[in-house]
């Protein structure tokens, strides 16, 4: 075949056969600053689409606190401290590195009555897996919980750095896990970095609203000392905890059962 037929076969070719990829995307959103759920565009269709949360819609004053705990850096006792005192409910999302390291912590979080999600095994990009590799990283984490506590059901799921797209949702709706985001959260895991418990008080409670689902991490100092005080002073401002599965309920049950 001529060179200059073979160019333009190749060049159809590319232009006809369908495309497969599927583009990562971050998840992000404008924050909150007026007491409103933050705008998050066409990412909030999507990830309902496949039973996924990062608010609750329902107006109510709910606060449903979770926390990312990729390792531990001495904190998350202090965090299980504060949560039993104050009785809040809270969802623990674990790597196997925390798992490993810390499985005092991830016992002591079930023995309390805290929700464990899974946020995979080795924190890589799920966009960059196959739906085996994708399955095999929540798997591990699933039968090591299984292994350490009574929680015998994982249920959320966290996805590392946030990313996600399409496939990854439908994939991880196909193997039971409805995924977890967000709605309020700010940098907090530079543990080099720390300003203060007032900055993470501060930087909560300007972005507070109605249904927040709040992303803290455990390896900050700031969170730990702010904890105790965020709680009482959403308490004052009206707010009630719940856990993630009273939010679920909700998206199942949207309407209060009255009659009974």
């Amino acid at each position: 075949m001529p060179r200059r037929l073979f160019t333009l076969f190749i060049a159809f070719t590319l232009l006809t056969m369908p495309i497969t990829t599927v583009f990562a995307e971050g998840w992000g959103y404008k924050k909150s600053k007026d007491g409103k759920i933050p705008e998050v565009g066409s990412y909030g269709p999507l990830i309902e689409k496949y039973d996924g949360f990062y608010v609750d819609h329902s107006d109510e004053k709910m606060i449903y606190l979770t926390f990312d705990n990729g390792y531990e850096q001495g904190h998350t006792a202090k965090v299980l401290d504060i949560l039993k005192e104050q009785q809040v409910p809270a969802a623990f999302f674990v790597t196997g590195h925390y798992i490993n390291s810390a499985p005092e912590l991830v016992q002591r979080m079930a023995n309390e009555g805290h929700i464990i999600g899974n946020h995979s095994w080795s924190h890589p990009d799920f966009t960059e897996l196959s739906k085996q590799e994708m399955k095999k990283e929540l798997s591990k984490v699933e039968e090591a919980v299984q292994e350490l506590t009574d929680q015998d059901t994982m249920t959320y799921v966290r996805p590392p750095k946030g990313k996600f797209n399409e496939q990854t949702l439908k994939w991880a709706r196909e193997l039971g896990y409805i995924h977890a985001f967000w709605s309020i959260a700010f940098v907090d895991w530079e543990t080099d970095k720390q300003k203060g418990w007032e900055y993470a008080y501060q930087s909560i409670l300007g972005q507070i609203h109605p249904g927040a689902v709040v992303l803290l991490h455990t390896v900050s100092k700031d969170n730990a000392d702010a904890l105790n005080e965020l709680i009482v002073q959403l308490r004052k401002r009206g707010y009630h905890f719940g856990s993630l599965n009273d939010l679920m309920m909700k998206k199942l049950l949207p309407f209060p059962i009255t009659g009974l």
